[in-house]
């Protein structure tokens, strides 16, 4: 009882910590998207500010996977999110002094990516460290909410901040969520996988532990077959993501206050999802729902773009349904990787993960970005949106996929 206990406490202290943080992030990510829309209007900014966000961790990301695997797990989380904290006061700092220029924007996003490198698959790899494996769903489904009520809230804030502060101090909201996160890990020991391996590595050792790390995911037949579909899924659906904000100005004729709605919605349509999960812990493996999620998606995206522009409202539910999918989607393919990679493998896992899906939505951003100013951006989110369907119908066809995630 008393492990137990224990590994729930750890939780709550985590849970309290990355709310705080990831509340104020999403109000400063928002912020920023509700300036980049308003100053700029073009579907290309806003994608080249999502490569910068993006691209570092894709690079690097495989390799800081190695490192996450040999460091301590919490002292790498709390020096990444100083590291992402710092980058955002300089950020700040230049609006102070009036130097609004794109490219500094697009290099602070940059360094920021790589902080979120080294943060993301940390926090990953430490879940089956302090959790049980038969509460990795749920785990994953509470994570799920968190980030929803975040992603609920943040937006709302953030336009509220953006109408009564300036950019700059809307800035240092995010410095505040990083020093709670960084306080609440102080309280909780992440137990780190017993290995053999020296702290220290060459650059040739990395590699080669790498190479590990691409070995687990290639002797899991449907593993690497997850790998690829998750890939072209994502290929579409980011810079989907990218230019929501454009569909609501452009398409939809709306203002600050309808992105922030649609934010709020696509938050709230998380919290359910995650709840779900969370709360009743379903028995259905876990491809099928990643699988059943492509196509639910792909339908809600393709209907956004095809309805009138004067159905805002209709496009909000579609948003909604959208975000349901998308927290399932997330948690069970989280759960997936955590119950088929050992937990020596897991940090590098994970970060190959990020980087075999961001790499192919960089490349996509970039012929996104123009087509979309220049075919309307409606008729983007309907051509990929059949291309997701398409992606959930196949994976159902791969049997080694469907073998996949069926245990607990």
């Amino acid at each position: 009882m008393k492990e137990k206990d224990s590994w729930k406490r750890k939780f709550l202290f985590i849970w309290i910590g990355q709310f705080i943080s990831l509340i104020s992030s999403s109000a400063v990510n928002f912020a920023i998207i509700i300036w980049l829309s308003i100053e700029h209007g073009s579907a290309e900014v806003l994608a080249y500010g999502a490569i910068a966000g993006m691209l570092p961790a894709g690079i690097i990301g495989p390799f800081a996977g190695v490192y996450i695997d040999r460091w301590d797990r919490k002292k790498t989380m709390m020096l990444a999110d100083g590291f992402v904290a710092l980058c955002t006061l300089v950020m700040s700092i230049s609006f102070y002094m009036g130097y609004e220029s794109l490219i500094l924007i697009y290099a602070m996003l940059a360094l920021r990516s790589v902080g979120s490198a080294f943060h993301m698959p940390a926090m990953q790899a430490s879940v089956p460290m302090i959790a049980p494996e038969s509460e990795l769903l749920r785990i994953a489904g509470i994570n799920q909410m968190i980030q929803s009520v975040s992603a609920i809230a943040g937006p709302a804030l953030g336009a509220l901040a953006i109408s009564l502060m300036s950019i700059g101090n809307v800035l240092l909201l995010d410095i505040g969520g990083a020093v709670v996160a960084i306080i609440s890990l102080l309280f909780v020991h992440i137990p780190n996988p017993e290995t053999t391996e020296k702290a220290k590595a060459s650059l040739a050792q990395a590699w080669y532990d790498l190479k590990l790390g691409m070995k687990a995911i290639a002797d899991n037949k449907g593993l690497t077959w997850l790998f690829i579909y998750i890939s072209i899924g994502t290929f579409c659906i980011m810079p989907i993501a990218v230019l929501f904000p454009l569909l609501t100005l452009q398409y939809f004729g709306g203002g600050k206050w309808e992105m922030s709605i649609v934010e709020v919605v696509w938050g709230i349509g998380m919290l359910v999802g995650g709840s779900m999960l969370g709360i009743f812990k379903p028995s259905t493996p876990k491809v099928v729902l990643i699988n059943l999620m492509h196509v639910i998606l792909g339908v809600s995206l393709s209907l956004s773009g095809l309805i009138p522009p004067n159905t805002f409202w209709i496009f909000v539910g579609l948003t909604a349904i959208a975000g349901i999918t998308a927290a399932i989607y997330n948690a069970s393919f989280t759960t997936v990787l955590q119950e088929e990679i050992r937990p020596e493998l897991m940090g590098r896992v994970f970060s190959l993960y990020f980087s075999i899906a961001i790499i192919p939505t960089v490349i996509g951003l970039l012929g996104t970005g123009w087509a979309a100013d220049f075919f309307g951006v409606n008729n983007i989110f309907i051509v990929l949106g059949i291309v997701i369907v398409l992606v959930g119908v196949l994976s159902f066809l791969n049997k080694s996929i469907m073998g996949l995630g069926r245990k607990g």
